[in-house]
């Protein structure tokens, strides 16, 4: 996976393992791994920076203390990536977003346009942004990875200024490798010149939540190509 992600021009990749009651890892465990990797990488020569992270379950969130979810921030910073529930049943997640920020964490919420809650209401994700949480869409549901639904989905919220960061959620070097050009490939089908989009979504504004500093301005959405163009493509 390493050699693919550089392969594809990551130089910074955030470990974000679930963190939820299925696996039951506890921080530590993470900040070992990451070590271990971060060797092996280095007797490998692969230049890759990887970062500590986590993907938080909102199950685990009332079960980990000060430390620990510090200790699962984005790069170290005050970044916290919060899994949107694939379950319909899912409780509303803006009073668990409250209390987190209450606490002085910062949301980046893990693929929205794949949770129900989202897919039902677009009003769900836009209260969460307005109370100043970003939205990480999955490079592969903008590829048609995860179904017409889902691919329709996040251009809506790519479209709605809901959608801040794209991101591989690579679960392996097949099947779901840590590919982001499949998203630009999907979205200079749908538009003129998506470049600069695409490069703050992948770069400027995950830098910045690495760092912990306010994001760039965000370039305007491209210009839709004509059906014919798309179908040339």
């Amino acid at each position: 996976m390493a050699a693919a992600a550089v392969a594809g021009g990551t130089r910074v990749l955030a470990a974000t393992s679930h963190v939820n009651r299925g696996f039951a890892l506890l921080p530590e465990d993470l900040a070992l791994a990451r070590e271990q990797v971060a060797a092996r990488l280095r007797e490998e020569g692969i230049p890759l920076e990887v970062v500590q992270g986590g993907e938080v379950s909102i199950a685990r969130v009332d079960g980990l203390d000060e430390a620990g979810l510090r200790a699962l921030t984005l790069g170290g910073g005050p970044w916290l990536l919060l899994e949107c529930p694939l379950s319909p049943q899912a409780p509303p997640m803006e009073p668990i977003v409250a209390a987190l920020q209450q606490r002085g964490l910062r949301i980046l919420l893990a693929h929205p346009e794949r949770s129900p809650t989202f897919m039902r209401s677009p009003r769900a994700l836009e209260r969460l942004v307005g109370m100043g949480a970003l939205a990480q869409i999955t490079s592969t549901s903008f590829a048609g990875r995860f179904g017409d639904i889902v691919r329709k989905v996040s251009f809506e919220m790519l479209e709605r200024d809901h959608a801040h960061v794209i991101a591989s959620d690579a679960h392996g070097a097949d099947g779901r490798p840590p590919d982001l050009h499949c998203a630009l490939e999907a979205l200079e089908r749908r538009y003129e010149d998506p470049r600069a989009l695409f490069d703050w979504m992948t770069d400027g504004v995950p830098a910045a939540i690495l760092a912990g500093e306010k994001l760039p301005p965000r370039p305007p959405l491209p210009r839709k190509r004509s059906l014919l163009g798309r179908f040339k493509r």
